[in-house]
């Protein structure tokens, strides 16, 4: 006979546990977002108050913290500004110039030991880094090296010289530069090692033999001014002198003794130092956050506010490494720059193609053609200096860019590329608007473009040549011949 108590009891029971089972997966699952949430709230959180470090320390009572201007007051508005765009971001192109000098107490202070463009582009989650060799000469800078920039503006007005070396950078490049960031090397040792180091892949076993000692320049005994810096191949976590020595460095032992490899390591601790510094292990800490705030008031100038400095880590936190590419300009043969001498005998790099068109054209397209790097040996190079402007013509997306690129190596200066007023060309035409002064660059259009000269110049090209320091000698529309 069936007993309905018991069954009744036991389907019961069984509801309840199916209740309790759903529950707490329900649990878990929202423990899980929770604790997404407190992190991810906690970091901001943190990007904020490192970068806004003088609000803290202007605050005289904790009144000021809860206040309407307070400091949780910005950060909820900043947290819940999602709608703000960072500059560069519309044109899905953000680039930020990082410089590294030696500070206080350091000879040539002020001069830039480390000039790199990070270009970060939000479409894609991309991340380009171009480093510059600091005895690289611009025109910008009367043909002085690029390291000496900062040190200049300071001389003329404290705290100019992040933002004057990023409008000279922006000006050379014609390049849109919308940030800048600069840290002594006070601040860069104490940042890592407040950070409990960091981890770094060594590709090559390390040796610098002559590796200065700060201090010690005009020691009397000329082999007490060096010692010996040796780091084993493999994965090492380094301090933070460790990790100066190590991006620093100028003469080790066979391949790591190029700026080549120099700039590649102090891209690689770059890299490191962002991964330490937003992990949870540093996140979650508030002693380590107190002094990283210390820290970043003193020892770093930047013109990011702090909203910005969220927005990019929002959009680039989860950037996958294979998404990272580096670029280091340097005199090899294969790369952009020759050595030379200045007029003073001192040893200076300046453009393999004789101006910096080739360098701007790969820079403006790294996200395009990221592999191009060699210059064919039977690229046919013009030797009059020649200014073009590209549009398309066509509907064709990328065509002005990759017609750029061809030209540049070409050695034509490109100073803008766009969409023409009109998308309906069949065929490519281009204006000389040099009226025949540029006869090498005139013919060596033809043959890389096969574009036709139009004689008749209508009154809206002339006015791209109609004052401006930066006029064109040629205007070349393309047309759907030119895929």
């Amino acid at each position: 006979m069936i007993d309905f108590k018991k069954t009744i009891e036991e389907e019961e029971k069984n509801r309840k546990k199916q209740i309790n089972n759903a529950w707490e997966k329900e649990l878990i699952v929202n423990n899980k977002k929770r604790k997404k949430l407190v992190t991810y709230t906690i970091a901001i959180i943190v990007i904020a108050l490192i970068f806004s470090g003088k609000i803290l320390i202007s605050s005289q009572s904790g009144a000021d913290w809860i206040s309407e201007g307070g400091i949780f007051n910005k950060l909820r508005k900043l947290v819940t500004s999602n709608d703000k765009l960072v500059n560069g971001e519309e044109d899905d192109r953000i680039n930020i110039l990082l410089l590294g000098m030696g500070g206080e107490g350091h000879d040539g202070a002020y001069l830039t030991d480390t000039v790199m463009l990070a270009s970060l582009k939000p479409s894609s989650k991309e991340v380009a880094l171009i480093s510059f060799p600091r005895d690289m000469v611009s025109p910008t800078n009367n043909w002085r090296k690029i390291n000496s920039i900062n040190a200049y503006a300071e001389q003329k007005e404290e705290g100019s010289g992040g933002e004057e070396t990023m409008k000279s950078m922006e000006e050379l490049l014609q390049l849109p530069i919308h940030y800048y960031v600069r840290v002594d090397f006070k601040g860069f040792v104490n940042i890592i090692d407040e950070l409990g180091g960091i981890e770094i892949n060594v590709e090559n076993t390390f040796d610098d033999y002559t590796y200065p000692i700060y201090g010690q320049e005009d020691n009397p005994d000329y082999y007490s001014r060096f010692e010996h810096l040796h780091i084993d191949e493999g994965p090492q976590t380094m301090s933070g002198t460790l990790a100066l020595k190590y991006s620093r460095s100028r003469h080790a032992f066979g391949i790591e003794g190029s700026d080549f490899a120099r700039a590649k390591r102090q891209q690689l601790v770059l890299e490191a130092a962002k991964n330490k510094l937003l992990s949870s292990k540093t996140l979650l800490n508030p002693v380590i956050i107190t002094k990283l705030i210390n820290e970043f008031s003193q020892n770093i100038a930047t013109n990011l506010d702090v909203w910005e400095m969220i927005r990019l880590w929002n959009l680039f936190k989860d950037v996958d490494r294979s998404k990272i590419i580096n670029k280091v300009l340097n005199d090899a043969p294969d790369n952009f720059l020759i050595a030379s001498k200045g007029e003073d005998g001192a040893y200076i790099l300046i453009p393999r193609s004789g101006n910096f068109a080739e360098i701007k054209g790969m820079i403006r397209n790294i996200f395009n053609n990221s592999d191009v790097q060699e210059m064919p040996k039977e690229t046919e190079k013009i030797t009059d200096d020649s200014k073009i402007i590209i549009l398309n013509g066509t509907w064709i997306t990328g065509l002005a860019g990759k017609t750029a690129n061809k030209l540049s190596l070409s050695g034509f200066d490109i100073i803008e590329t766009g969409n023409a007023d009109e998308r309906t060309f069949s065929e490519t035409v281009f204006y000389d608007l040099s009226y025949g002064k540029k006869k090498t660059s005139l013919e060596t259009l033809k043959r890389i473009t096969n574009a036709k000269q139009i004689f008749d110049t209508p009154a809206w090209v002339k006015e791209y040549s109609a004052g401006g320091s930066e006029q064109p000698d040629f205007l070349l529309i393309l047309g759907e011949d030119a895929n």
